[in-house]
């Protein structure tokens, strides 16, 4: 179990600097970019993909490691795991804002003490987002409500890390969102998504959608629905607004 720790909090007035960890090509901060860019902060990438190493924890102010098809415990096939789960550490142990997504938020729960393990079923699509009691009265839960269902894209899953707060749910996977202390989120969901972003995980991940059926959607139902892509804007942006403030 990590110890406690004070939440890291930049002066309001200052830019954040906001590192993003990225796994592979095609699974980059999608509309986390735009609302850096809009409230004017500063993004620095560290491509795992590409051999780069992650910076010290001083280096920046917010962590946000975004999603990949690999799973936590593919460390043979992926080394530069290790590290990233000991960079993870050094993050929500000096106290940064830490966000993780999907893969991000397994990682986040396993450094957390949290099993991560494969679901009862894959979930890829669009479905709903339930929040659960506790997340409708912690802010950040709050952020994430909307009516519009939200896309997945995952096979594993994690438990609740001890001291988390469960904040989502949803019908295929009752784990889909965790607030640690007051500096660490995790979503198993995908609210970053634009048109490019949904683009490249239906050409990369396309031997996953063939037959549909269960919670898995085809393609053609993946690309019917555009007019969900605003309304999982404006609620990433009103979380992240939120996570900025607190």
């Amino acid at each position: 179990m990590i110890p406690s720790q004070s939440p890291f909090t930049p002066h309001p007035a200052a830019p954040l600097r906001v590192q993003l960890f990225q796994h592979v090509p095609f699974e980059g901060p999608g509309t986390i970019a735009d609302w850096v860019a809009e409230r004017g902060h500063a993004l620095s990438r560290t491509e795992f993909f590409s051999g780069a190493t992650p910076p010290p924890a001083e280096a920046f102010d917010w962590l946000v490691v975004m999603g990949g098809p690999m799973s936590v415990s593919d460390e043979e096939a992926y080394p530069w795991l290790r590290e990233e789960k000991r960079a993870i550490y050094r993050a929500v142990t000096a106290g940064k804002q830490v966000l993780g997504i999907c893969l991000g938020a397994q990682l986040i729960a396993s450094v957390l003490g949290g099993s991560v393990y494969p679901g009862p079923r894959k979930e890829i699509g669009w479905y709903p987002l339930d929040l659960t009691p506790e997340g409708k009265d912690d802010p950040v839960g709050a952020a994430l409500a909307g009516e519009e269902p939200v896309f997945h894209w995952h096979g594993d899953t994690f438990d609740i890390p001890r001291g988390a707060l469960h904040l989502a749910t949803s019908r295929a996977c009752p784990h889909q969102g965790f607030r640690y202390e007051n500096h660490v989120v995790g979503l198993q969901f995908h609210l970053e998504m634009n048109a490019a972003a949904l683009d490249g995980m239906i050409r990369h991940g396309a031997s996953e959608l063939s037959e549909g059926g269960g919670f898995v959607q085809t393609a053609t139902q993946l690309l019917a629905h555009p007019e969900y892509l605003p309304g999982n804007r404006r609620r990433l942006f009103r979380m992240l607004d939120t996570l900025a403030a607190s």
